[in-house]
């Protein structure tokens, strides 16, 4: 009974209290809305109280405002007595890429070393004379970072990325695997499968393959070596081998150590004495290519057809006014996948894909390619449709070179589109660092310097409709390069594509008679003529065109299209 009692009086208590509570609350809040008029106002109203949050604590000081405008970073080269230079720029990044990139590639490969820069490539970051693989792989993980390496036909490049805090251990480890790799026997072996397994792989990727193969079919010498080691060169390759392309190669003058987010003066204390002993040796001489111009075909059972039209870039990364103009180029007439997911900025107003891509359903893909070397390269056009639309699609990409080289083809505002499109291509590259060492170590090889990006922008600016006409002439007056991949019973004809170029070359001759009468004095002299027979003499007719040698018989060397070398009969 008094248990009872005892617990109702508690509970009456609490409830007691949790009245008065209740009273308090509902006194102090009908004050506030005595002064202000509401609940949400009184709710707010002890806001006046706190202080801003931009008001600096006492006995804390603010920092410095940062400025509207920083000036980039300065590119410095410094060049050690063997000939080895050393270049950085520092970023305002918590990383730093550093690479060795090495004037060494496919070019400078023998028939007895082919393959070498491929099987390098793939040697990178394996056994040297003072780690195992396993003790490389370990050192990179325990300081969080990435390495990578690349070979292609005219540079070597080993790069590694990390924090700053590791830049010591980045360049000591990245020197070692590229000074002194140990090219085990079964390391090698290992390598080897994996390329052959790769070299099947390349087989079934038609684009790959096809623009692989307009090099090797385009051009005579050095730049027609193979950058994927053939069967037999697999077959053949070793560590003998390797280890005599690097001493050959692997020289002090052809070394550039390029780093991006760190100083000069940093990384020439750290590299200065591992790579000071390097041989100089003697300054290269690049090997000597010749564009010819032919014809590459790739049976396989495949529903789509793929193929390549590419013309010689005559002057290459050494003439810049060219290579811009070339690089605008390849922006104007973009191109791409039938289907294309993403946002704007995707090419999607470049003329192949106006022209091409929304106009013929059945291609596929259809785009603009280019591959600049230092003294030369190709241009070109890239497409996949089904293996019956194949004859159709080559005649439009020819037409499309054609009109590129027609005056008044293109705008204004095309070619406006296409300069901002480039120059926001190369800015956006440009934010990442390992590209900015990219970008310094491959200026450095070619020109010897890093040239600032604001000249490049100007150059692009500068780019005039006669500028993109004058090049494409250039491109289209080179012998053709044609590569397919696709089915055997429909195949690529070369001779109805040169056909194509050949007749736009007859039209400007019917146009312009009294300069080709003028010219004609000058060409009957020369061994090598081209006989022009039509059946119908009228401009619809096609002509059917003959090229013949000096002895009368069929060349194998078909005559340019602007070449002075050209006698017309008619």
């Amino acid at each position: 009974m008094y248990r009872a009692a005892l617990s109702r009086f508690r509970a009456l208590k609490l409830s007691f209290d949790y009245i008065m509570m209740l009273v308090i609350y509902i006194t102090v809040y009908d004050e506030r809305l005595g002064r202000t008029g509401n609940l949400t106002a009184a709710r707010y109203s002890t806001s006046s109280a706190v202080a801003a949050l931009d008001t600096p604590l006492d006995g804390v000081s603010l920092p410095p405002p940062l400025p509207d405008y920083v000036s980039p970073s300065e590119t410095k080269i410094k060049t050690l007595s063997n000939g080895v230079r050393k270049s950085s720029e520092l970023l305002p990044t918590l990383a730093a890429s550093i690479g060795l990139f090495i004037n060494c590639g496919s070019i400078y490969e023998t028939p007895i070393s082919s393959g070498a820069s491929h099987l390098l490539e793939r040697m990178a970051f394996k056994s040297t004379t003072n780690r195992s693989q396993l003790r490389v792989v370990r050192e990179v993980e325990a300081i969080g970072g990435n390495t990578s390496a690349s070979a292609s036909r005219e540079c070597m490049t080993y790069t590694c990325d990390a924090l700053k805090t590791y830049v010591p251990e980045m360049v000591e480890l990245l020197i070692d695997c590229v000074r002194n790799p140990a090219f085990l026997d079964w390391e090698i072996n290992e390598e080897l499968q994996k390329m052959k397994a790769e070299l099947d792989e390349v087989l079934k990727n038609p684009e790959r393959l096809i623009l692989e193969a307009v090099h090797s079919a385009g051009y005579s010498g050095a730049l027609a070596n193979p950058l994927l080691a053939s069967e037999s060169a697999i077959d053949r390759l070793d560590s003998g081998i390797l280890e005599e392309f690097i001493t050959e190669n692997y020289k002090g003058n052809r070394i550039v150590l390029a780093a991006s987010g760190i100083e000069n003066e940093e990384l020439l204390q750290i590299a200065e004495p591992l790579l000071s002993d390097i041989p100089a040796g003697p300054q290269p001489k690049e090997p000597k290519s010749v564009y010819v111009g032919g014809d590459f075909r790739q049976r396989a059972d495949s529903l789509s057809t793929h193929f390549a039209l590419a013309f010689e870039v005559p002057s290459g990364w050494n003439n810049e006014k060219d290579s811009v103009t070339l690089t605008v180029m390849q922006m104007l007439m973009g191109g791409g996948g039938s289907f294309s997911t993403g946002g704007p900025g995707k090419g999607m107003h470049s003329r192949l894909y106006l022209r091409v891509l929304n106009e013929y359903q059945r291609i596929h893909s259809f785009s603009a390619f280019n591959s600049i070397f230092n003294n030369t390269g190709l241009f070109g056009i890239y497409g996949s449709t089904s293996y019956d639309f194949v004859s159709k699609a080559v005649d439009i990409a020819a037409e499309e070179l054609l009109l590129l080289a027609t005056e008044g083809s293109v705008s204004r505002l095309m070619i406006k589109r296409a300069q901002e499109a480039t120059k926001s291509a190369v800015l956006m590259n440009l934010e990442s660092r390992m590209i900015v060492a990219e970008d310094i170590g491959r200026q450095i090889l070619t020109y010897g310097e890093r040239k600032p990006v604001h000249s490049f922008l100007k150059m692009v600016d500068e780019v005039t409709l006669q500028d993109i006409t004058n090049m494409a002439k250039k491109l289209i007056s080179s012998p053709l390069t044609m590569a397919s991949y696709g089915d055997g019973k429909h195949p690529v004809s070369r001779n109805n594509s040169i056909q194509l170029f050949y007749v736009n070359i007859i039209d400007r001759i019917m146009r312009f008679s009294t300069l080709v009468w003028q010219s004609y004095k000058s060409l009957t002299t020369n061994p090598l003529a081209a006989s022009f027979v039509q059946n119908e003499c009228t401009m619809n007719s096609q002509p059917e065109i003959r090229v013949y040698g000096a002895s009368g018989n069929r060349s194998s060397y078909l005559p340019t299209l602007f070449s002075p070398q050209v006698c017309f009969t008619f």
